[in-house]
């Protein structure tokens, strides 16, 4: 799973963030290394040079291997928080994904078991 963290002019410490940021994706997401091929970061000061409340954001892309990606926004005071909280949706999103379409096959697999069963003579 590669992960690219990308920035806005008005974020500081590109080198140190990434390393931070990248590493606390990773250790969030491992569990679905077999089903994620890269994850891209955004990272923003949505105010620039002014202050406000919630004014960075976090974006994070999973790119899953044979289907489309998906994204979550976090919107929060520090990059910190925005990171957390992006990651957190990206695990919660993940685990609907991929369980739905397991649950999917699951249930195609009972259903043709359970047809074959009342097709043979008792």
């Amino acid at each position: 799973m590669k992960i690219q963290v990308n920035t806005d002019a008005h974020i500081e410490g590109h080198e140190r963030l990434a390393a931070h940021v990248s590493a606390t994706v990773e250790q969030a997401l491992r569990r679905f290394v077999d089903h994620i091929t890269r994850v891209e970061v955004h990272l923003s000061d949505e105010n620039g040079d002014k202050s406000g409340p919630q004014d960075q954001r976090c974006m994070l892309e999973a790119r899953l291997q044979g289907r489309q990606p998906v994204a979550v926004t976090e919107h929060a005071a520090t990059q910190e928080q925005a990171v957390s909280g992006a990651t957190q949706k990206l695990v919660r999103l993940l685990d609907s994904t991929l369980n739905r379409r397991n649950d999917h096959r699951d249930r195609a697999t009972i259903a043709l078991g359970s047809e074959t069963d009342a097709d043979q003579p008792e």
